[in-house]
């Protein structure tokens, strides 16, 4: 299988060079660092070329960098039926750049890249109705960007009172942030009253 991917990195590396930036096979899995100007052109590439025949989209997902000046890679997941290959495709994109859209190639692309870009701020051009799909229209940041809050910056609940749903700064509680780090339960390694009369 790995010779195979092998093959298959070198023939798409030689009709597509100047998509290509780097080819590695690991996990049984051929990935490909692509440049984001030659996306469009190598996806209907992949798509139609004889011995690649990379029909379906599986996924479009991203991860954040916030350390890099290219601050997110976009991570591409293909299917080829035909052949029985996997191929994964990364294009590094700046926090101020913009994705070609996909979904005139495959339109299965619209509703992951509206994903991607709900939940990392990324933006697709051409997509058809880039819109948040996960959270609310009016929700503040991007969930997975690893510079966003894990309490996120508002609360919603519902209020009997006003017999609606209302969106409220976050208040953390303090009775919840308090610890009692002498409870055996947090690791002391003393016994305390009364746990000497447990059998």
């Amino acid at each position: 299988m790995s010779e195979a991917l092998h093959e298959l990195a070198a023939h798409i590396q030689i009709k597509q060079p100047e998509a290509v930036l780097s080819a590695s096979v690991a996990f049984g899995e051929l990935t490909l660092e692509v440049a984001p100007a030659q996306l469009e052109s190598l996806v209907e590439f992949l798509r139609t070329d004889s011995a690649c025949r990379f029909s379906s989209l599986v996924d479009i997902t991203a991860v954040d960098h916030p350390e890099r000046a290219e601050r997110f890679d976009v991570v591409y997941h293909f299917l080829s039926m035909y052949q029985n290959h996997r191929i994964r495709l990364k294009i590094a994109v700046g926090e101020d750049e913009m994705v070609p859209s996909l979904v005139a190639i495959h339109p299965s692309a619209n509703w992951f890249e509206r994903e991607v870009f709900d939940m990392f701020g990324i933006l697709f051009s051409g997509h058809p109705d880039l819109r948040r799909i996960l959270t609310d229209y009016g929700f503040r940041g991007f969930p997975l960007r690893k510079d966003f809050p894990t309490t996120g910056y508002t609360e919603v609940r519902y209020d009997e009172a006003q017999k609606r749903v209302v969106y409220e700064p976050v208040k953390l509680v303090q009775e919840y942030r308090q610890f009692d780090f002498m409870s055996p339960w947090e690791g002391a390694e003393y016994i305390l009253p009364g746990d000497e009369k447990k059998a």
